[in-house]
């Protein structure tokens, strides 16, 4: 026992350091956040663990008559080509495939990923079938930008929903039944072999750059590891280096990290969708004292057909429909109102429902009141 001790004692991860990090491990969870800290792990992503984009071409089979029409040619040609690799050589102009779908195949693989992992991948139709429902999708290579063939995805389409057709033009459908995915239903061949940390450190990127939240993460993390292991080096990058004690199990370092609550802020904002009128106010946003007038203007056209017929035993007349075309306009008093300091997004809210405008009138209100100065925040629209 005595010679167990001495070689953890010695193997360079210290028994104080994995107390700290099993402390930590334990501790963190229950510490209450405050209410505007979040966990590291929820503000920000280790560099080098983004997704990798693959993509693949493959055909569906087993369909009810809802696959490619016949004159999709290139589905009967991958079909036939798919046949002459399984040593059967048939002529792609013999083949009706009514019941096979061309589809391209999607997924993403996170570069930590090992040989034989299993991933979801997605299956989106390519020609004109009616429904992928019910359909299997066979061996597929999967690649990645360099042309590597990572994964290779076969299974069941799941699609969520159904596409019937029943003739006379009636139809029942229930969401899209064109694109569909299949859990686990691809496996890792060649993994991407990707690497969190190089040469002893490590980088947080926040998900919304802010500087103050980079900071913020910083110290954090300064304030459990000791001074000096983070360092904010923009408004998304937070570089950290693995202290000696805790080299030999990164992994737990960054677990202990990701607990971490650290104060989160962002710039006064307003999200506008002239396309659904959805206005979202976020935090911090403040207007200066304004005076607003808005009024509107409704003009309606509106057209009726009056039909002309001659005389009865009259030579040459004509029956003839004649447009009558009538526009009326209507325009809104405009109100005045007074908009004042307002310091909190109660106070906005309440000022917006004072217009009484509908939400496209305030969209344009607030874009009016961003070019006058009075709204202190940043205008998106969507």
């Amino acid at each position: 026992m005595t010679r167990r001790r001495d070689i953890i004692a010695t193997s360079g991860f210290p028994v104080a350091a994995m107390a700290l990090l099993a402390a930590l491990a334990l501790a963190l969870p229950a510490a209450a956040l405050e209410a505007d800290e979040s966990r590291i792990k929820d503000l920000a992503f280790l560099e080098g663990t983004s997704p990798e984009p693959l993509v693949g071409y493959g055909l569906v089979i087993g369909l009810n008559g809802t696959g490619d029409s016949p004159t999709a040619g290139g589905t009967s040609t991958s079909l036939a080509t798919l046949l002459e690799r399984l040593d059967v050589t048939v002529n792609p102009k013999d083949l009706k495939a009514k019941n096979v779908a061309e589809v391209m195949v999607t997924a993403d693989l996170d570069p930590n990923g090992n040989s034989g992992g299993r991933i979801d991948v997605k299956v989106s139709s390519m020609n004109d079938a009616g429904s992928l429902e019910g359909g299997t999708l066979v061996m597929t290579p999967l690649k990645s930008m360099d042309g590597t063939v990572r994964v290779v995805a076969q299974g069941s389409v799941s699609l969520g929903g159904f596409n019937v057709t029943a003739g006379a033009g009636n139809s029942v459908r229930k969401n899209h039944a064109q694109a569909g995915i299949i859990s686990n239903g691809g496996t890792v061949r060649v993994p991407i072999g990707g690497s969190f940390q190089q040469g002893g450190k490590l980088a947080w990127l926040l998900h919304s750059p802010d500087f103050q939240t980079a900071s913020s993460v910083a110290a954090s993390i300064n304030k459990a590891f000791g001074d000096g292991v983070a360092l904010a080096r923009d408004s998304q990058r937070v570089e950290v280096t693995i202290p000696a004690a805790l080299g030999a199990d990164p992994v737990t370092f960054v677990a202990a990290m990701g607990l971490l609550a650290a104060a989160s802020d962002a710039p006064a904002r307003v999200v506008l969708n002239e396309r659904t009128g959805t206005i979202i106010v976020g935090k911090n946003v403040k207007l200066k004292e304004a005076a607003v007038a808005h009024g509107t203007l409704k003009v309606i056209v509106s057209t009726s057909y009056d039909v002309s017929q001659p005389q009865p035993l009259s030579q040459g007349g004509k029956t003839v429909v004649t447009p009558n075309v009538q526009t009326d306009t209507a325009e809104h008093d405009a109100r005045v109102l007074r908009v004042p300091d307002t310091s909190t997004v109660a106070d906005v809210v309440a000022v917006l429902n004072e217009i009484g405008a509908t939400p496209r009138d305030i969209i344009a209100i607030l874009e009016a009141l961003k070019q006058a100065g009075s709204l202190q925040a940043d205008l998106v629209i969507m």
